[in-house]
């Protein structure tokens, strides 16, 4: 377990821009007692903690056992032999473990866990548009609640949809929720010369819609030699001037990977403290953007979910949307081994 001086060592170098993610050493000592309680709650239930890299350090540092993108947590969460598992991120994440784990007990801690692409479809929504678009796959972003799953034929995520869309076989796809990444779905498509007809829905994520072209160029005329990464969910005028497009932990590994010392993440700035902390030799320059609902996650919910989770806090889905769900997601997994 780890020490006040090992902490602070650890997330000194994050410096983001809010004040929510910068450390001094007496601020890691009062993180240290709610720390340790949870790790001894852990394994008193036998339980894990996953944490998206949007949420705080202090989680991702201090008690997650798994951390990543969202398909890289869908894989921990399938392969867990845990009995409970934590969830720190938003619901439909959570909603996602329990669907791959429906024998386990999954919690999600946070008191604000909606997310505005999750919440800008229904099922009602996607069995009316599959009576209009009968000849469509019905391809959903993870970023759906289980519900929506269930009436949808493959699941994605920001590190396999161009992958997974291009490997359909069928023409004709509807693209749900995010309309900024179908559209870069579709440019992809159309410049590697693939023809497909994709309807998309008009959902967006209010974080990364945010961003617009001028802040890339104005970024790049300030930071000579930056390069610029872009999360899938921006608009494809802001992705068509990007470095490299992809997932959190896509984003992550092109940094590991690069021989460049500056960058720019269009993204929620929690990937950049997670930057700051792995390599605080690169420069990461921009402004922070927060989501209000990953950052609504904190030590103090999930040491309260550990002692005593609210009936609200505990995910339960219905054995239908569950094999449904079940099967959009596995079909995510199929097409993805098999490329």
């Amino acid at each position: 377990m780890a020490t006040q001086e090992e902490l602070y060592e650890k997330l000194r170098h994050v410096k983001v821009g809010s004040p929510l993610c910068e450390f001094t050493e007496e601020h890691c000592g009062q993180l240290l007692p709610t720390i340790r309680r949870i790790e001894e709650l852990k394994r008193e239930h036998n339980a894990v903690i996953l944490a998206h890299n949007y949420v705080a350090p202090e989680i991702l540092y201090g008690v997650a056992d798994f951390t990543g993108d969202s398909y890289g947590l869908s894989k921990a969460a399938k392969g867990t032999s845990a009995d409970v598992i934590v969830f720190a991120a938003v619901r439909f994440m959570a909603e996602t473990a329990k669907i791959l784990n429906p024998e386990k007990t999954v919690i999600n801690p946070n008191p604000n866990p909606g997310c505005t692409l999750a919440d800008a479809i229904t099922a009602e929504d996607v069995a009316r548009l599959r009576e209009q678009f009968p000849d469509h796959t019905f391809v959903c972003y993870i970023n759906t609640t289980a519900e929506v799953k269930a009436y949808c034929d493959v699941c994605v995520t920001s590190s396999n949809v161009y992958q997974i869309i291009e490997a359909i076989e069928n023409d004709n796809i509807y693209f749900l929720p995010d309309r900024l990444m179908g559209l870069n779905v579709i440019h992809h498509l159309q410049a590697k010369g693939i023809n497909k007809n994709i309807e998309l829905f008009n959902g967006t994520c209010y974080v990364h819609e945010e961003y617009e072209s001028d802040s890339v160029d104005f970024v790049r005329k300030n930071n000579p030699g930056v390069e610029i990464l872009v999360h899938p969910e921006c608009k494809p005028e802001v992705v068509q001037k990007a470095d490299y497009v992809g997932s959190t932990t896509g984003m992550l590994n092109h940094v590991r990977g690069s021989g460049n010392e500056s960058f720019f993440l269009l993204t929620e700035c929690g990937l950049t403290g997670v930057l700051q902390t792995e390599y605080p030799e690169k420069r990461f320059v921009g402004s922070c953007t927060l989501c209000k609902y990953m950052k609504s996650n904190s030590l103090q919910d999930i040491l309260q979910v550990l002692e005593r989770p609210r009936a609200a806090d505990v995910i339960e889905l219905s054995p239908e949307v569950q094999q449904k769900a079940l099967r959009c997601i596995e079909a995510m997994f199929e097409l993805v081994e098999k490329q």
